[in-house]
């Protein structure tokens, strides 16, 4: 299995052009987001009511688990990350069904929308997600790594990922 620089280098070598790296930013969340509405139907009802399962959260809890597999911080930032969309998503699904549809299909095509406006048009290759499909689990973390540099944190892997990706 890659390590999380090598996985991380691997998809930034895909986002290059910082204005793709901006599209990401709306893309991403929205397609994360949408993905957790549209399965977060059905649910079912586990300790006596107390908690709901649905596919949304098998999958974010899985996810999650990648995660910490890579890092153990990022992993539980990407936890926290998966357990807010995975909330949303039972928000928008106790919705009536029309507006379930309109909330998970909206976002998800929005989403995908900008995630190729910004390969087309700025970065002018095609998504990472096309050649490793590994990529679709790394973009959310990209975007939560990207944001942890702008803050100026985890400069190290900032480093690392920089030095492999150089040109």
């Amino acid at each position: 299995m890659r390590t999380l620089t090598e996985q991380l280098s691997q998809y930034a070598e895909y986002h290059r052009d910082r204005r793709n790296v901006a599209t990401h930013f709306i893309g991403i969340p929205l397609i994360v987001l949408a993905i957790a509405a549209l399965l977060s139907r059905p649910a079912w009802p586990v300790l006596s009511g107390a908690f709901v399962l649905t596919p949304a959260w098998i999958l974010f809890a899985l996810a999650t688990f990648y995660y910490l597999w890579l890092d153990v911080p990022l992993g539980i930032g990407m936890g926290i990350v998966s357990a807010l969309a995975a909330a949303f998503g039972q928000w928008a699904a106790s919705r009536v069904t029309s507006m379930w549809l309109v909330i998970g299909i909206g976002m998800f095509v929005t989403g995908w929308v900008f995630q190729f406006v910004g390969h087309v048009r700025y970065e002018h290759r095609k998504p990472a997600f096309v050649d490793d499909i590994i990529g679709l689990l790394i973009g959310p973390l990209f975007i939560l790594v990207e944001l942890l540099f702008a803050l100026g944190l985890m400069r190290d892997l900032h480093d690392a990922i920089e030095a492999r990706t150089a040109h």
